[in-house]
């Protein structure tokens, strides 16, 4: 019979032991064991009977195969999840963790980092605390605690979860806030949804809005032209990301304001650029370099040198490559996932750590 353990990651000292159920996507469960933490294979999304059977079969096995019996057990903090319905069907006290959050200390259990870090959080979705629709965060992280420093400006998301696969709405949602959400049907005319999709942006239908990395790069790909409708979440940022060699900086292209990183500007040159390569060298370098400045900026404040860089995000290497080398010139401790993936097959470690402190 195989091992329900795919890895075994050490921790910075013996904690209870604590169950944490993962994310939703790409889920992974985690139980910690004195001073290390056990965790499984990615089960894939927890969006059908398979993942959710094999889900519930890894978490049986890993507690009986670890053989210590668990004290509380940790789960997302988005109440719909199966992960966190299993977890309150469970006789044990549960604790949810934000998203978020979990990326940060995930990255801080492995590393062994017990004080506070600055965790940026960059990804497609997690919910935050208010119900609001969170991906682009930078936190004060530290240990069962954390505290939002900033985020990224706020975009519409017109049709919910479906600008997660069509990067053209999230363009039109930048079109909008530019003030020129007349362009929509004409630069989308081949997409019969755009001819009233403006009009649902001056209506603020279906349009919650969000903080989310992911849909500032779904942005930026449809006013490019990749993938405006993609297969699968992830698609169009990654073709992005192959399309860049050379970053460029656009020294116009940020607003910093009161913690809030906006590159509207940004995706108001990128509306005009009829290079795809020039705009993904022209995305990723000035991301790079306004990361950087708004890290630095509040860094100076957070009591911390370690910035914790978490989330699917940071699967992009030109992304974790660029902001690396500007954090160190900054004086600043960039830490990366290494033993675990920095995206959500990830989180597991994180929500185990957090409710073992909590």
């Amino acid at each position: 019979m195989s091992s329900a353990i795919a890895q075994i990651v050490p921790l910075p000292h013996p904690v209870p032991p604590v169950l944490a159920l993962g994310a939703f996507l790409k889920n992974s469960v985690c139980l910690t064991r004195g001073s290390e933490a056990l965790i499984s294979a990615n089960h894939g999304d927890l969006g059908t009977p398979e993942a959710i059977t094999a889900f519930e079969a890894t978490v049986e096995a890993l507690v009986a195969e670890a053989g210590v019996t668990p004290v509380r057990v940790a789960h997302d903090l988005h109440p719909d999840f199966h992960s966190t319905r299993y977890a309150q069907s469970l006789d044990l006290p549960a604790v949810a963790v934000q998203h978020h959050h979990a990326h940060a200390a995930a990255i801080a259990a492995e590393h062994g980092i017990e004080g506070p870090v600055i965790g940026v959080s960059f990804d497609g979705f997690g919910l935050g605390p208010g119900n609001q629709s969170w991906g682009g965060e930078l936190l004060k992280a530290e240990g069962a605690h954390y505290r939002r420093l900033g985020h990224l400006a706020l975009l519409p998301q017109p049709g919910g979860d479906r600008a997660a696969r069509e990067p053209w709405r999230m363009a039109a949602a930048a079109l909008h806030r530019l003030g020129r959400g007349d362009e929509i049907s004409s630069r989308f005319r081949d997409i019969p949804a755009s001819a009233m999709l403006g009009q649902m942006l001056d209506r603020r239908l279906n349009s919650p809005e969000t903080s989310s990395a992911g849909r500032l790069f779904d942005a930026a790909c449809g006013l490019l032209g990749i993938h405006p409708i993609a297969e699968f979440e992830g698609q169009a940022p990654m073709a992005l990301e192959a399309l860049a060699t050379r970053p460029e900086v656009l020294p116009t292209g940020w607003i910093i304001q009161d913690g809030v990183l906006d590159l509207l500007p940004l995706l108001a040159c990128l509306a005009h650029c009829t290079d795809p390569a020039r705009g993904a060298n022209l995305f990723h370098g000035t991301l790079v370099e306004a990361m950087g400045q708004w890290i630095a900026e509040v860094a100076e404040t957070a009591g911390t040198p370690y910035v914790a860089l978490g989330g699917g995000c940071f699967l992009n290497k030109v992304l974790t490559g660029g902001l690396v080398e500007k954090l160190t010139q900054a004086g600043l401790k960039p830490l990366l996932a290494a033993k675990v993936s920095p995206g959500d097959a990830g989180l597991s470690l994180g929500q185990a750590w957090i409710a073992a402190l909590s």
